[in-house]
Formats: structure tokens, sequence, C-alpha cells
């Protein structure tokens, strides 16, 4: 008999692997057909916008390629080359970013399958690119010791394109396993889709053993029933695969869930936590400036500094980051994208310690910098730290504090004052020789800081315990 049963209550006991809890940093790709068109506020939401009149990627797509009544997006596949694409160096690149699981989205919105389908003929093993992406894509990733993720956005296909309209191609029923075929907008998806998108999670499960399984908003479109079939499906793979999965899903306003808690793990898009949680949690986030997740030309690029704020910050609150990278359409990765990861990597080099492994302390944090509210798409009004902005982690018997700046001299910690002075055994510095100098006073724990940190962007300090007597 299976372990996992398709209800609601047995799948509430399966257990968030060690791998994810220790991982807390990953990497995924927004690339397809979108890329080629490199245009728009969402680049991965082309597919739907240029067949509206109203937006400018109608005008921009008539422009570029031809009015799309003429020129559908299916004619933007065979100019998704990939003809520079490189599965070893992406893997490399995201190994060097310090990132633990990577992978790429294995559909989005708009019906195109990167891997090789045999359920879906539009996919990018026959055309376009022609080679399998996500086969190529897990093979460079697990070569290089990181777990991998496949990503699916594909529950919401059903309402990326106008099928009642009758001027263009996506009404046409030849092109249904692209578009979904003709239906009215407000139509629930039938049978045919539903069947569709289960057949393709478990084309990608059995041909591809994704240790991690992550899904866009839509997923309240399928029918419960098919949802509880397939995670009863993926969780029980573990028993074969010898190795723990996990799925991430959408956390809705209002106290809705995509899936129940504790059958998965709750994901925000582009947001946070303000406080520490009790429970799990993944932020989904991009590398541009502005949220527009694939390939758009002069998209502009985030921080190095902000990057790893983010990714500090969350983990302090028992959160985890996926950060996306959007490829051009031939498959190279943008180079200051690459600057972003590479300047990750190189601050996970001295303070991954305090990262990697750890789980959250008593408490998440102390400082001036405030800012109320969680959830969805919050990182927009997200404020820039400072260096008497500090989060906590810890693991065995070390607490890490982490300034999001640079102190100065000396930097006193408010919540280290819970420490007793034979409690601790020494404060360093991470990435300093020696030990450093500290004191505990009413205000806190103060810490005389080396001349010379390591680093940039944010510095730790490390509280080793004395072993328990």
């Amino acid at each position: 008999m299976s372990r996992y049963q398709p209800t609601w209550s047995s799948l509430a006991t399966h257990p968030t692997p060690r791998w994810f809890l220790d991982a807390k940093f990953g990497i995924y790709t927004h690339w397809g057909p979108y890329s080629v068109a490199a245009y728009g506020t969402n680049g991965t939401w082309y597919p739907k916008q240029m067949y509206n009149p109203e937006r400018p990627e109608y005008r921009y797509h008539s422009e570029t390629f031809g009015p799309p009544e003429q020129v559908g997006y299916k004619e933007l596949i065979g100019r998704f080359t990939a003809d520079k694409f490189d599965a070893d160096e992406w893997a490399d690149l995201f190994a060097a970013s310090g990132a633990r699981f990577a992978g790429p989205v294995a559909e989005h919105h708009d019906g195109f399958s990167m891997w090789d389908s045999k359920i879906n003929p539009w996919n990018a093993a026959r055309m376009g690119p022609r080679r399998d992406v996500t086969g190529e894509l897990a093979k460079a990733i697990r070569d290089r010791g990181m777990k991998f993720a496949a990503t699916f956005h594909h529950a919401q296909n059903w309402y990326m394109f106008p099928t009642d309209d009758q001027r263009y191609d996506c009404a046409d029923p030849r092109y249904r396993d692209l578009y979904t075929g003709p239906h009215a907008a407000d139509a629930r998806p039938d049978e045919w889709f539903l069947d569709r998108w289960e057949g393709k999670l478990y084309e990608v499960i059995d041909g591809y053993r994704p240790d991690l399984i992550w899904f866009d908003f839509g997923l309240g479109f399928i029918r419960e029933q098919r949802r509880k079939r397939f995670l009863a499906y993926y969780y029980n793979k573990e028993r074969e695969w010898g190795s723990g999965v996990v799925v991430t899903f959408k956390e809705l306003p209002k106290g809705w869930f995509n899936l129940p808690p504790m059958t998965g793990v709750a994901d925000l898009e582009l947001g946070r936590m303000w406080e520490l949680t009790n429970h799990v949690w993944l932020t989904d986030t991009t590398v541009d400036a502005h949220g527009v997740w694939s390939y758009v030309k002069d998209a502009g690029y985030k921080s190095e500094e902000r990057l790893i704020h983010n990714l500090v910050d969350r983990v302090s609150k028992n959160g985890h980051l996926l950060l996306n990278v959007g490829p051009r359409p031939d498959g190279t990765i943008p180079e200051q994208a690459a600057d972003c990861l590479r300047g990750m990597g190189r601050w996970l080099e001295i303070n991954g310690e305090a990262i990697f492994g750890t789980t959250p302390w008593v408490s998440f944090g102390e400082g001036p910098t405030k800012h109320e509210g969680s959830g969805h798409f919050t990182e927009k009004s997200e404020p820039r730290f400072t260096a008497e902005d500090i989060r906590f982690t810890t693991r065995d018997d070390a607490v890490y504090a982490i300034c999001l700046g640079r102190p100065g001299d000396a930097i006193t910690i408010q919540a280290l004052r819970v420490f007793y002075e034979d409690e601790v055994a020494d404060v360093t510095a991470l990435g300093v020789p020696g030990t450093l100098k500290w004191r505990r006073t009413d205000a806190g724990m103060t810490i005389d800081v080396p001349s010379r940190l390591r680093g940039e962007h944010a510095f730790t300090f490390k509280v080793q315990l004395a072993p328990a007597s």
C-alpha cells in the first residue's frame, strides 16, 4: 500500500525534507517563446497582452512581427532558436551563485512545454530550440551537486489566450494543444484540459525526477481530486527515489490557499513575511528591477545589496528565496544578471555558514527600519536597510547576527543581552581571523568591530556558546 493517499489528511503528514530546510536559496529561469519579444511590463504575459488592441504589446507586436490577426504567438516559436544555450554554463553560474537548487520554468501560461513531451506537440524538443531543455538542465544541475526544481504555471493556460475571438489564431481548433481551443472566456477548464494539466506533471515527474515542483497562481482552477491525486503520486515517489521531495504553492489573500497548509510549502510572489513565522515559507523574486521575469530589453537589475538583504531577511524569518533569471532568446544570460548571481556567490562564500543549514533564532532581528505588512507584491515598497538593522539565525551552539550594512568601530546588539557572560565561548566575525572583544551591558552585547571586515553589503558576527555544563 502506498504511504500517501489522495486525501488532505494523509497528504498533510508529508514532512518537508531536510535538504530543503537547509538549502535556503534556489534559482529558476523564465525562458520561452515570449523571450523573443523581449517587451512588456511583464514579459511572460506578452502572449496574452499581444492580442489586446488596448495594450502597448499589441502595437509593438504589430510593428515588429506583424498584426496579431496575421502573426500569432505561435509564430514566435520559430524565432526561439536557443542557438547559444549551454546547460553546463547555466549550471556553473547557478553553482557560483551559491544556490542549492535550480531549474527551469517547465511550462508557463503559454502552453509551450520546455521538455520532450509526448502529450504536447508544442514543445522545445520538437520546435524552436529542438532540444530537451529540461532534460539537459536536470543533468547539468545535478552534476554540480544541486537539487533539481521544475516550475509549473500551466494551470492558467486555460485563461491566457482570447480563444473566443475569431480574429486570432487562438480560436482555431487546429492549435488547441497550444492555446487550449475555443471556449468562452468565463468557462471553467474542461476535462480535456484537466487531463493534460495532470498528464504533463506525471511526464516530468517520471522523466526527470524533480526534487521540487513549484506552482504559480491558478492551481485553484484545478479540480480538488486531481490536485490530491497528483500530490499522492509525487510524494509516493520518495520511496522509489530514496530522497525527499517538495511541492510549493501560492498563499492567496484573505486566508485562502491553493493547497491546504501542511500539504506543501507556501510561496509569496515578490513578497515576504515581516515577522518570524512558525512555518517554513518561500518567496519568489527576480534579478530584474521591475518584476518583468523574462528577458526584456532595458529592464534594469537589482543591486547585489538588495538581493543579499532579500535573502538574509527572509531566512531570518523562516523563509527561503527562489530567485529568477531571464535568459535571452538565444540562450545567453545577460551579463548584468550573471554579475548579480556571482555577487551573491561571493557573499555566501564568506557568510554562507550563517545561511545554509540554519534555523531561525528566537527573534528574527532588530533595527530602526520598519515596514508593516506581509504578503505578495510587498517587495516594491520594501525599505533599504542600514547597518543598524540586524538579522539572526542559529545553528548548533552558535547564533549569527548579520548586520545589513557596514557597522562602525563597535556595535551593540540588544537581543544578545539574553546571554550571560559565562554562556559565551567567543565572538568572531565571519571571514576575519581571531576572536573579538565584547562586553555585556543592560543595553545589549557590545562587540568591538575589527578594522577590516571581509566582503560588502552585510557582515556576520558569530556568537559561539559554551558547551552546556
